[in-house]
């Protein structure tokens, strides 16, 4: 059914139009014609008329007012004066002293951290000592049980699958110590983050105070504030799990917020001429409509927590993240996926449960009559006691036969076939290959071509003129508060005296970022199309996006060899999975009326895509570019460990080393690249 552009949402107009005047100008169909509803709606230019050009000349010339005589009152080439850094080693020593000396007498420890502590360690414990309980037949049958109830068979097989994968990997009890702690976290993430999305999506002033938050929360890469969380909680799991939650937080209140956000208007109007109160209409309209944007921000939730929780095993996390680290300090590719395949499964287990909990709720109720007799016994409150009890009667009959824990004759070695593998990729792969040549001739063009020009062109430009450039990117992107904010946040990394490594950070970060946008919209734009496509390409980015960020470098390594190469190359991998499923949710949720419309009037494919589905999505696709910024970030930081250097080394190295100055400076350091990158590549919305 084709339905009129004359009777398309008011917000969602704008595209029509332009299409509409495009396809006339071809020779074949026949022309359409102008409303005066459509032409009405046409859009705004951003800039238009001498008041835009003075709205931006003028904050430009103030800037060059201001740094011209700095720059001729500090010459230098590409360095930072000296004059205008800080020292920080002194007083952030000083502080890591004072909480060493005071974690066990001060009062804020005691009666506050302290009890923090405590009831996070009970909580893990307690999930942990009911999952060791119910033993590995009645954790299955349960996950397969309320599988089936929430999707039917096909869920309840994978989840009983990947329990049973874990165990013949030989990986049941670290299984059970991760899952008991991503319940506790992943848990307590999605609490804070809806919390927040829900404060910055109804209040547009939370949104900007929460806004920055939610970057510093994001953007501080894992190893530097493990460092506090150690120095404040010890080493252990309370630290882990805080960590967990800080990291896991900010993507599900991101997306709550956008949901909210960008609720139909015509609905929330419809509501409201009907007398409903603000209460009922964030009940019965709001978080109905943001539903997807909900599940997803859940499935990011599992997926960040996941990643998360491995990397704390370096402070004490245990389960499957200290396999995973104890096997790549041994360089031991097969052992360290043996430990991966596991946290996949659990990311496809727990995401799989949730999104199919989140549709059951949005669901028409089926009706008694249609559903089949089992389904009458499993349904309303009682069949969750079935459930319950169907689950518990399993794990009876499981430990009365002895098998509790997963049996070692039942599991199988995957350690030494993956090492093969590798070590013939290494042998055949990593150079000598005719005519395309070796991974490692890739790696050195890479750097060669991209990574060297582009850091030698960042630290040999005067400072004033980045500091320049990066107010007028922003300012053509926002407001001048925007660039005043990129401004100020690329002179602190001057003023932190970090200026060359982070430049050195930031021809990475661009470069990754760029690779993994481009692949990520290609991705994206195919999937959007055919859900054939999406469906394929799904559990692919499950594994890609929940495989430890230290798993990839230990295969990016063996094919590219050590450098900065190999770390954007994980960085790039890691990221676009989430770049993916943003953008392919952005273009999904486009108006089908307005889609409709605009192929009635002609519209090909390419017009369709360009001038309709990508405008629309416009705040999906900004949403996608933060987040490649964020995850590009993080494993950048991460491949300090592989020769990514500059930042990244500076943060290994300070958490190695209990190191407080070093590492939080560097950490600092990357905050301020992610709010300058954040700043430029997010544009305010329009009043």
């Amino acid at each position: 059914m084709t339905a009129s552009p004359t009777h398309t949402q008011a917000g969602s107009r704008a595209a029509v139009p332009a299409q509409t005047r495009r396809s006339a100008a071809r020779p074949a169909g026949p022309a359409p014609s102008r409303t005066a509803p459509a032409a009405a709606a046409r859009p705004r230019r951003a800039w238009r008329g001498p008041v835009a050009s003075r709205a931006f000349l003028v904050p430009m010339g103030v800037a060059v007012a201001l740094l011209i005589p700095l720059a001729v009152a500090f010459p230098g080439a590409g360095s930072w004066p000296a004059a205008l850094a800080v020292d920080l080693s002194g007083p952030l020593g000083r502080a890591g002293d004072w909480i060493i000396d005071h974690r066990d007498s001060h009062p804020l420890f005691l009666y506050l951290f302290g009890h923090v502590s405590n009831a996070v360690v009970v909580s893990v414990r307690a999930v942990y000592v009911l999952l060791l309980a119910a033993g590995w037949t009645g954790v299955t049958a349960l996950a397969a049980l309320v599988a089936w109830r929430l999707a039917g068979t096909r869920l309840a097989l994978t989840c009983a699958a990947a329990f049973a994968a874990c165990g013949l990997l030989g990986m049941w009890v670290p299984t059970m110590q991760t899952l008991a702690l991503m319940v506790v976290a992943v848990g307590a993430s999605v609490v804070l983050g809806a919390l927040l999305g829900l404060a910055a999506g109804l209040s547009p002033r939370a949104h900007r105070l929460l806004r920055p938050v939610l970057d510093t929360m994001q953007i501080l890469p894992a190893f530097a504030y493990l460092l506090p969380m150690v120095l404040v909680f010890g080493i252990g799991v309370p630290a882990a799990v805080l960590a967990t939650v800080v990291y896991a937080a900010p993507p599900m209140a991101r997306l709550t917020a956008l949901g909210l956000r960008e609720a139909d208007a015509g609905v929330m109007e419809a509501t409201a001429s009907l007398g409903a109160t603000g209460r009922q209409r964030l009940l019965t309209a709001r978080l109905p409509l943001a539903r997807p944007q909900l599940l997803l921000g859940v499935n990011q939730a599992i997926m960040t927590g996941l990643s998360m929780a491995v990397i704390a095993s370096v402070i004490g996390a245990g389960g499957l993240g200290d396999r995973v680290y104890q096997a790549l300090a041994s360089v031991d590719v097969g052992a360290a996926l043996a430990a991966g395949i596991p946290i996949v499964l659990l990311a496809v287990v727990l995401d799989r449960t949730a999104d199919a909990a989140g549709r059951r709720l949005g669901a028409e109720p089926v009706p008694v009559s249609e559903q089949h007799l089992l389904r009458r016994v499993f349904s309303g409150w009682y069949g969750r006691l079935l459930t319950l009890l169907a689950a518990v009667a399993v794990a009876v009959v499981g430990r009365m036969a002895g098998t509790s824990l997963w049996p070692e004759s039942w599991t199988v070695s995957l350690a030494e076939p993956v090492n093969s593998a590798v070590a013939w990729m290494t042998g055949h792969l990593y150079s000598g290959v005719p005519v395309v040549g070796g991974t490692a001739d890739w790696a050195a063009r890479f750097t060669g071509w991209v990574l060297d020009p582009l850091r030698a062109g960042l630290q040999a430009a005067p400072w004033w003129l980045l500091l320049l450039l990066a107010g007028a990117l922003a300012l053509l992107a926002g407001t001048w508060r925007t660039a005043l904010t990129a401004v100020l946040a690329l002179a602190a990394v001057g003023v932190l005296g970090v200026w060359e490594a982070s430049l050195d950070t930031l021809s990475q970060v661009l470069a990754a970022v760029t690779v993994t946008l481009v692949l990520g919209f290609a991705i994206a734009v195919g999937a959007a199309r055919s859900a054939r496509a999406e469906r394929l390409l799904r559990p692919v980015l499950d594994v890609c996006q929940t495989l430890p960020q230290f798993v990839y470098l230990i295969p990016v390594v063996a094919l590219f060899g050590v450098g900065r190469a190999p770390a954007a190359a994980a960085a790039i991998v890691y990221a676009l999975p989430a770049v993916v499923r943003i953008t392919v949710q952005g273009l999904r949720e486009v108006d089908p009326a307005v889609v409709e419309s605009a192929r009635s009037l002609g519209a090909t494919r390419s017009q369709l895509l360009r001038q309709v589905q990508l405008p629309l999505a416009r705040p999906a696709l900004l949403l996608a570019v933060n987040q490649a910024v964020v995850l590009v970030l993080a494993v950048v930081i991460i491949g300090g460990l592989v020769g990514g250097g500059a930042l990244g080394y500076d943060v290994v190295l300070g958490l190695a080393q209990g190191d407080l100055a070093t590492g939080l400076v560097a950490g600092a350091a990357i905050v301020c690249l992610g709010l300058l990158l954040d700043r430029v590549t997010q544009p305010a919305k329009e009043a």
